[in-house]
Formats: C-alpha cells, sequence, structure tokens
C-alpha cells in the first residue's frame, strides 16, 4: 500500500504548479489523502492565496495544511526562490499521506489581548493518545517563541514540529483545509495509531569543555564554573584552531543541556542558542534564552562541516523501522547559504521515502522533551508503519 506521496512543480504560473505538486504527491496513493500539505514560494501574496486555492480545489484531501515560504522541498530536490532574466519563478510543494485510523484536528491560533497579557485561542484540548502537532505561523503576527516554550502547558507531552511562514509583514499566508489566514498559526493534532519519530538536527559542534552555570539571571550568564563567563569563553578560545576562532568570531554559540541528570552530555542533548552580547566591565556573557544556576553547558560553533555531519550522524543512528514518508522544515540559512546546495537537507534524507517540506523562518521541533523554536536547523517528522494503539511520538 502507497501511503505517501510528494511532489514539486516550478513556473510563472503558481497555481498551475500548485495543480501539478498536488498531482504528483497525490497520483500513486492508494486511496483518498488524510493530510496533504502545500507550501508555495512566490513574491506575490495574491498569487500565493491562488495557488493555495487551486491545490484545495483539485485534492479531496480530508486535511490541508500549508503555508508561504521562502523555498520548498519536494521532489527529491530543495527550490529556493530566485529571480531570472524571465523573471520570477515560484515553486510549489506537495506532500500527502493515508494515515489509516488517525485522528486528524486541524486548528487555527489567534490571539487575544486580555487585561495586561496577551492569551493565545483555538487549540483542541488534549486527547490521551495525541501523537504529534505540526505547527506553521507567522512570525510576525503571533508569539510564536512564547507559545512553544510554554506548549507544555496546553498540550502536556505533545511533540510539537513545523516552521515560521516566509514573507514580510503582513504578506506571509497560511492554509488550513478551505481558508487562507493571513496572520497567527495553523497547524493539526494526530492522534491515534500512527508511528511517528521527531528529529532535530541543530547543526553545531562543541568546543572547549563541559562548564556548571554558578551565577546567571535571566539570560545573563556571570559565572562559569565560579569564574567569571567572559574569562572562560577567552580561555576556550585560546585553546581554538586558527578556522575555529573565525567561526567563533563569526557566531558563537552556547549548548544548554537539557537533562542535567545524564551520564554523558552528547551533541544532540544541547539547546543550542546564540551568544548575542559580551559586558567587559562585569564578565558577563548574554545568550539567547534563559539560563539557570547549576545547568550545564558548552560553548558551540556552526558551520557546513558540522551541520553536514550532524544530520548525516542524526540519520545514521536512526534504527527504530523503516520510514516512509517525513515532512522536513530546513532553515532559510541552509539550503545555498550554508551548502552551496538547496538540496542538501532531502539528500540526507534519501531512504526516508516521499519527503516534502520547505524553507523555513524558524524551525519548531523538540529537544529532550521539550518543544522550542530554532535557527539553522532541520527539523523532521517522520512517519513509519502503522503501529497499534498506546505508544507515543518517539524523539531523537
Amino acid at each position: 500500500m502507497t501511503r505517501f506521496g510528494d511532489g514539486l512543480a516550478t513556473g510563472l504560473d503558481l497555481a498551475a504548479a500548485a495543480e501539478e505538486a498536488v498531482r504528483q504527491a497525490t497520483r500513486s496513493l492508494d486511496g483518498r489523502a488524510d493530510l496533504l500539505c502545500v507550501f508555495v514560494s512566490g513574491s506575490d501574496p495574491a498569487e500565493i492565496e491562488q495557488a493555495a486555492r487551486r491545490a484545495m480545489a483539485v485534492s479531496d484531501a480530508k486535511t490541508v495544511l500549508g503555508c508561504s515560504a521562502q523555498g520548498v522541498i519536494g521532489g527529491g530536490r530543495g527550490v529556493e526562490r530566485e529571480t531570472k532574466d524571465i523573471g520570477e519563478v515560484g515553486a510549489v510543494a506537495a506532500w500527502a499521506a493515508i494515515l489509516p485510523g488517525a485522528r486528524l484536528i486541524p486548528f487555527e491560533l489567534e490571539t487575544l489581548r486580555a487585561e495586561d497579557r496577551l492569551v493565545v485561542v483555538g487549540m483542541p484540548e488534549a486527547a490521551p493518545d495525541d501523537v504529534v502537532g505540526i505547527l506553521l505561523a507567522d512570525p510576525h503576527s503571533f508569539p510564536v517563541d512564547a507559545f512553544v516554550e510554554r506548549s507544555e502547558e496546553v498540550l502536556p507531552g505533545l511533540p510539537l514540529v513545523g516552521g515560521l511562514a516566509g514573507g514580510g509583514e503582513g504578506e506571509s499566508r497560511l492554509f488550513v483545509d478551505d481558508k487562507i489566514i493571513e496572520s497567527g498559526a495553523v497547524g493539526v493534532v494526530i492522534g491515534g495509531p500512527v508511528e511517528a519519530t521527531t528529529l532535530l538536527s541543530q547543526g553545531a559542534r562543541p568546543i572547549g569543555p563541559l562548564m556548571t552555570v554558578t551565577s546567571a539571571e535571566q539570560n545573563i550568564l556571570f559565572e562559569l564554573a565560579g569564574s567569571p563567563a567572559l574569562d572562560k569563553l577567552e580561555e576556550v578560545v585560546a585553546g581554538l584552531t586558527g578556522s575555529e576562532r573565525e567561526l567563533a568570531a563569526e557566531g558563537l554559540l552556547i549548548g544548554v543541556a537539557m537533562d542535567e541528570y545524564a551520564d554523558e552530555h552528547e551533541q544532540g542533548d544541547f539547546l543550542v542558542r546564540g551568544v548575542v552580547g559580551v559586558d567587559p566591565d562585569t564578565g558577563a556573557l548574554a545568550v539567547g534564552d534563559v539560563v539557570q544556576t547549576g545547568q550545564t553547558v558548552r560553548f558551540q560553533v556552526r558551520d557546513a562541516g558540522a551541520a553536514d555531519h550532524d544530520l548525516a550522524s542524526l540519520v545514521r543512528g536512526f534504527d527504530v523501522g523503516p520510514v516512509e514518508g517525513a515532512l522536513l522544515f530546513s532553515c532559510n540559512g541552509r539550503g545555498r547559504a550554508m551548502f552551496e546546495s538547496s538540496d542538501h537537507d532531502i539528500r540526507a534524507l534519501d531512504g526516508f521515502g516521499s519527503v516534502g517540506g520547505f524553507f523555513a523562518d524558524g524551525e519548531i521541533g523538540p529537544v529532550a522533551g521539550r518543544n522550542h523554536v530554532h535557527g539553522f536547523t532541520a527539523s523532521i517528522l517522520a512517519f513509519g508503519a502503522r503501529r497499534e494503539a498506546g505508544a507515543g511520538a518517539r524523539q531523537t
């Protein structure tokens, strides 16, 4: 039984490309698709809407989900937006899945102001057999970082995978069933007997030793191992090779261990965030997330080699069974910008069956059981053979 399919089409006529991409994705399926994901890359929001409506019209999928994007992934390749002499060439990727026995609940999120705070409404109630949620958000109108970081409060134990839609302020478009939305977020919760696994490649490699945070407040790191954080950083940099120092100068990162009780902290056990500021007077470092006293951290750097090795190792170590289809949300800072090829990430998933997705303005995926928004990552939702009811999505 063929349960997954994908397609990709390019051209000046985005609506025609959408129809062709959907046709490719669904032509080999053994029945009606339960879920169709459509991702549209184009410069004109009106044309993107037309493409989405065409995709909805030609598909008989039970649930449709998608968004605008800087680039799309499908048909065994990635296509990032580019301008040619003949004009702007758009692209549409489609990915379809038959999920026997699954329960799919599409949703639309919006933000309301309640007194002195914002409240997100529209999330379906949690169910015991929920497996995974796919979330697509407009980064200009939806508090995606806050929502994802606190998702455990409303979605206990539910992994979220997805990405931020492409387009300038007011230009992003989100698709859910027969609706096209200009703000907020959309998604689908998948439950029931579904075999789904999340994988996240943050593309960074560690430098220097593991260190304990001995003084911190919010996102300000004051001390590491009893010394000013800046002093420890300088010690690490002094021991690097010339090429590693260049990487650190271009963008130093820090990995925060997510499980303090682990016997060992491997590369994928860290939540990687940027070092965003230095105070030479106090020796403090500002990082891109909250850090707490007692946590274990390790400085990191990112380059094409590290990102390639990280994703390859993740896929090579994936041994929980054959994958029939996968959704791939890859940062728009990867692709040609990092690897000189838009196809790098999808080629790394060779053997994962039908793969579709898009180049996102930010990626959503869990690390050590907690959902986060990332940058420069590849977030993957892999589907295997149908399982018996009872177990949830696995995370790698």
